[in-house]
């Protein structure tokens, strides 16, 4: 099996062609995607402001790797991998914690401080020979953006600017549109973790079309009408879908929000607007609060989604009641994920081998399956 995809249908030009069902559930496509997409790409660790305090750490699945995101003692964020240069031992076992000074392995207790440096072990005294900067734990790229870290496990990462912060340029059409929601500023509200039986990609397509919003979305299209007209009207580009003329904010009944956020402009006020982040991130933006997605796809079959509602910081300090915001966007990804999850067995079904097909309000699609294929190049599944 090749991984190029089936032609178009020359009877039918308004179907073009999915890529192949076992491009979702082959073993061997997923580690090439690990390879060449997680550990070679910018990804969306973690928030920066879930590490309030030096010492707080979190571990996260970059593809293969364990990566330990920590804040030093002066206040930077710094990645590593999470691996001890003794005998390769995992030096956090827990998803997340706080250590006082230093990191230190529970196998041979080889320490490290919150820079990375070796700093202690048993009897390195004795060693003096051993260079303890050379033998520090194995740095990786870090950039912060919208209040989030985001690493990068190549020896090269690429251009920052050109691929992550690209894609709100691209879709907003204004480099400082994004800016204005100042995210970075935000608090959460909420957080909700999905752990979804479904490979990461059949999620990338469904966030991608509305083709199924007025199938499955009556309280998203009750609030933006436009969407059960099928058209992903997000991805034309600095459009925003535009509430229903009855509707007060973006909640679950359509009732009033909250006032909207100080640099919001009166053109992206009552608009909602979604952004892609390839491959793992979809940043949701409405006039009074920011819906992100971060995507942990740990096997071919499996992903798991955190998902943040973030606030202006008096609303979470106030106390208000964020639950009908929450609860819109929470049913949005319920109905999605079980379409994902619905969608999965057929993958691997002979009726979906040489794939399906993407009808035109779907077609952008094929932008995301020419990227795909462009990163795995010509390797064989």
């Amino acid at each position: 099996m090749t991984t190029t995809p089936i032609s178009p249908s020359p009877v039918s030009p308004s179907l073009i062609a999915t890529l192949p069902g076992h491009y979702y559930t082959d073993p061997e496509v997923f580690r090439q995607e690990q390879e060449k997409i997680f550990e070679s790409l910018w990804f969306c660790a973690v928030r920066g402001a879930d590490l309030d305090k030096p010492g707080a750490f979190r571990t996260v699945q970059v593809g293969r790797e364990n990566v330990i995101i920590t804040r030093t003692r002066t206040g930077e964020l710094r990645a590593f991998l999470n691996v001890c240069r003794h005998r390769g031992a995992r030096l956090c076992t827990e998803e997340s914690g706080e250590v006082r000074r230093s990191l230190q392995c529970p196998y041979h207790a080889w320490t490290y401080d919150l820079d990375g440096k070796l700093i202690a072990a048993p009897n390195l005294i004795k060693m003096p020979d051993v260079d303890r900067v050379a033998y520090g734990l194995i740095k990786v790229a870090l950039r912060e953006w919208l209040g989030y870290a985001w690493v990068c496990l190549a020896e090269e990462p690429p251009s920052f600017e050109d691929t992550v912060m690209h894609a709100a340029v691209e879709r907003l059409g204004d480099a400082a549109a994004i800016e204005h929601y100042g995210t970075e500023k935000l608090a959460l509200g909420k957080r909700v973790t999905y752990d979804v039986r479904a490979n990461w990609k059949l999620i990338v397509e469904n966030f991608m079309e509305c083709y199924h919003c007025a199938t499955i979305h009556p309280e998203l299209t009750e609030v933006l009408p436009e969407f059960a007209d099928g058209y992903a009207a997000q991805y034309y580009v600095g459009h925003g879908a535009e509430f229903g003329e009855e509707i007060r904010g973006f909640t679950v009944d359509g009732s009033a929000g909250f006032a909207k956020l100080p640099e919001v402009t009166a053109d992206q006020d009552r608009r909602y607007y979604a952004i892609t982040v390839k491959p793992t991130v979809f940043v949701n933006l409405v006039p009074d609060h920011v819906i992100l997605h971060r995507m942990f796809p740990l096997a071919e079959d499996r992903t798991v989604v955190e998902c943040d509602w973030l606030y202006a910081p008096e609303v979470v300090a106030s106390g208000a009641d964020v639950s009908k915001s929450v609860e819109l966007f929470h049913r949005v990804n319920v109905q999605d994920f079980e379409a994902c999850e619905r969608t999965q067995p057929a993958m691997s079904s002979r009726a979906y081998r040489r794939g399906g097909v993407l009808v035109p309000n779907e077609h952008h699609i094929g932008i995301f399956h020419a990227w795909l294929l462009d990163l795995l190049g010509d390797s064989h599944a």
